[in-house]
C-alpha cells in the first residue's frame, strides 16, 4: 500500500476545509449535512472524517482556520486592514463563505455553550492581537491617547462586526471604503 506524505495529508485537509467552508456558508451548520459535505468535497464520509472527528470538529476547524488568518493580519496590519481586505474581496465566493462561517460562529456562540467554551480561546487571540497592535501604534505616536486602549479595541471590534453583518446580509458595499477611512481616522492621533 503506497504511503501518503504529510504534505499530501495537509493538502487534502485544506481542500476539505475550503469545501466545507462553502458548504457551511451556503447551508448553515444544521443544513450542511454529511451528504452535502460529501458532495461539496467530492469525498466519502470516511475520507472526510479521517481528517476530522465529526461535523462539529470540521466546523470548528474551519472557524479556527479563519481566526488564525485574522490574528495574523491584525498583528501585522491591524483590524482596520482586516476590514479593508474583507471589503476588497466582498464579491468573491471565498469571502461569501467566510462571512457565512462568521455568522454561523456568532449563532453557535449564542446557542451552544460547549462551542462557546471551545471558541473562547480563539476569540481571545483576536482580541489580544488587536490590543497589542493598538499598544504598538500608541507607542509609535500614531494612535490617539485620550481614549483607553480597551475602548478603542471595542470600537474597532464593533465596526468589524457591523461590516461583517452588512456584507453577509448581501447589502451593497457602496462607499464603505470611505466609512473605513472614518473608522481609521477616529482612532488616529490628530
Amino acid at each position: 500500500m503506497p504511503r501518503v506524505s504529510q504534505d499530501q495529508l495537509d493538502a487534502r485537509r485544506q481542500e476539505i476545509l475550503a469545501a466545507a467552508r462553502a458548504c457551511f456558508a451556503r447551508h448553515g451548520y444544521e443544513g450542511a449535512t454529511v451528504r452535502r459535505l460529501e458532495e461539496a468535497t467530492g469525498l466519502s464520509r470516511g475520507a472526510i472524517f479521517h481528517h476530522f472527528r465529526d461535523k462539529d470538529s470540521l466546523f470548528l476547524a474551519v472557524a479556527e482556520d479563519d481566526a488564525a488568518a485574522m490574528v495574523e493580519t491584525v498583528a501585522r496590519n491591524g483590524l482596520v486592514q482586516v476590514m479593508r481586505d474583507l471589503l476588497a474581496r466582498a464579491v468573491s465566493p471565498d469571502t461569501t463563505g467566510w462571512l457565512g462561517s462568521q455568522l454561523e460562529v456568532s449563532r453557535r456562540l449564542r446557542t451552544d455553550p460547549a462551542f462557546a467554551k471551545r471558541w473562547a480561546e480563539r476569540s481571545e487571540a483576536i482580541a489580544a492581537a488587536t490590543r497589542e497592535r493598538l499598544v504598538r501604534q500608541r507607542e509609535a505616536g500614531v494612535l490617539r491617547d485620550d481614549v483607553p486602549i480597551d475602548v478603542l479595541a471595542q470600537f474597532l471590534e464593533l465596526a468589524y462586526d457591523g461590516l461583517v453583518l452588512h456584507l453577509a446580509m448581501g447589502r451593497p458595499a457602496g462607499d464603505l471604503a470611505r466609512v473605513l477611512d472614518l473608522v481609521e481616522e477616529a482612532v488616529r492621533r490628530h
